[in-house]
C-alpha cells in the first residue's frame, strides 16, 4: 500500500512539475512576446518615406517622460505643429514603437491637429516587464491622456487612434473611462482570449483547450489579470463617443469580423470601413490617400474638424 501511494505521489508529482513548466513556458510567449528590432522599424518606416528625418528634425516638439499608475514610466512625444486646443493621441501595435505612429501624426497634422505618440509599455523607451495586450496598456493611455489635459487645460479636444493592440487598448480606456472626442480604432481584436485561440489554431501545434487553460491560470499567478478580462466587445458597449472603426478584409491575423462584431455592438454614433487588398495594420500603408479621407470623413461628419481645416477640405 505504502509503494502504491509512492507511486502515486511520483506521478502527480510529475505531472504536477511538467504542467508548471510548460505553463510557465507558454505565458512566457505571451508576457514576452518577441518585439520587432528597433532600427529595422526606423529603416523601414524611412524607405517607405512614412517617416521623414528632416520634417522631425525640424518639428516643434518635447519629449517627455509621463509616470504609470503601474510603476514605471512611459516615453511620449507632444508634436505640435499648430496653435490649437486639438489633439489626436496614437496607440501603435503590439512589437511596433513610437516610430510607426508617425505616419498618423502627419496625417493628423495636414487634418489641423496636434499629436501624441508613445511607446507602450515594454516597448520602445518605455519600462514595464510584461506585454498585457490592453489590460495594463489602457492604464498608461489613462496616463497620457491626464498629462495631455495637464498640458493644455480645460479647454483640450482629443480623440484616440489605435491600431491593432493599440485599438484594442483605446477602446478598452474608453471602456473605462469615455473622455475623449472620438476614438479610431485600427483591427482591434475583439477579445484576446478568442484572437489567442485564433492564433494557436493557424500558427501553432500546442493542443489549444489545455494551452488555454494553462494562459489563463499562469497569466494570472505571474502577471495580475485575466485575459478573460481583456475584451473590447464588453468595453465598447460603453462608449457614447464616436467611434470609427477600420479594418482590411484581406487581415487573416485578427480576422475582420472581430471588428464587424465591434461595430454592431457599439452604440451610435459609429462609422465603419472595409479596406480591399491588404494585410493585418496595413490599411494606411496600402492607401494613405484614401485612409485619410476617411478619417477626415468621420471628423466632418461629427464636427470635429477646425474651421481652417473644413475650408481647405471644400
Amino acid at each position: 500500500m505504502a509503494k502504491r501511494m509512492l507511486w502515486f505521489t511520483g506521478i502527480f508529482s510529475s505531472l504536477t512539475a511538467l504542467t508548471t513548466v510548460s505553463g510557465i513556458a507558454i505565458s512566457n510567449q505571451l508576457m514576452y512576446l518577441k518585439k520587432k528590432d528597433e532600427h529595422l522599424i526606423l529603416e523601414r518606416e524611412t524607405t517607405a518615406k512614412r517617416y521623414d528625418e528632416y520634417w522631425y528634425a525640424n518639428a516643434n516638439k518635447s519629449e517627455r517622460w509621463i509616470e504609470s499608475a503601474n510603476g514605471y514610466s512611459i516615453k511620449a512625444i507632444f508634436l505640435e505643429p499648430h496653435h490649437t486646443n486639438r489633439y489626436a493621441i496614437i496607440c501603435h501595435g503590439v512589437t511596433e514603437n513610437k516610430v510607426n505612429s508617425f505616419k498618423y501624426a502627419r496625417m493628423f497634422e495636414r487634418l489641423g491637429f496636434n499629436s501624441v505618440v508613445y511607446d507602450h509599455r515594454r516597448h520602445g523607451d518605455s519600462g514595464g516587464k510584461t506585454t498585457s495586450f490592453g489590460h495594463y496598456e489602457k492604464m498608461d493611455l489613462q496616463a497620457i491622456v491626464q498629462a495631455l489635459q495637464t498640458h493644455v487645460g480645460p479647454e483640450l479636444m482629443f480623440g484616440i487612434h489605435g491600431e491593432s493592440m493599440g485599438a484594442a487598448t483605446t477602446l478598452l480606456y474608453a471602456g473605462m473611462e469615455d473622455s475623449a472626442a472620438f476614438y479610431i480604432s485600427d483591427c482591434a481584436y475583439s477579445d484576446i482570449y478568442e484572437q489567442i485561440l485564433h492564433v494557436m489554431k493557424t500558427k501553432t501545434q500546442l493542443p489549444t483547450a489545455i494551452s488555454l487553460k494553462l494562459i489563463s491560470v499562469f497569466l494570472k499567478l505571474r502577471d495580475g489579470y485575466s485575459i478573460r478580462t481583456v475584451s473590447p466587445r464588453e468595453a465598447v458597449q460603453q462608449i457614447l463617443s464616436p467611434v470609427l472603426f477600420i479594418h482590411s478584409t484581406h487581415d487573416e491575423f485578427v480576422l475582420p469580423k472581430m471588428t464587424q462584431e465591434l461595430y454592431e455592438l457599439k452604440p451610435e454614433p459609429k462609422m465603419l470601413k472595409f479596406f480591399e487588398e491588404c494585410a493585418h495594420a496595413q490599411s494606411f500603408n496600402a492607401d494613405p490617400i484614401a485612409y485619410e479621407k476617411t478619417v477626415e470623413e468621420f471628423l466632418a461628419h461629427f464636427g470635429l474638424l477646425g474651421e481652417e481645416t473644413k475650408k481647405s477640405a471644400l
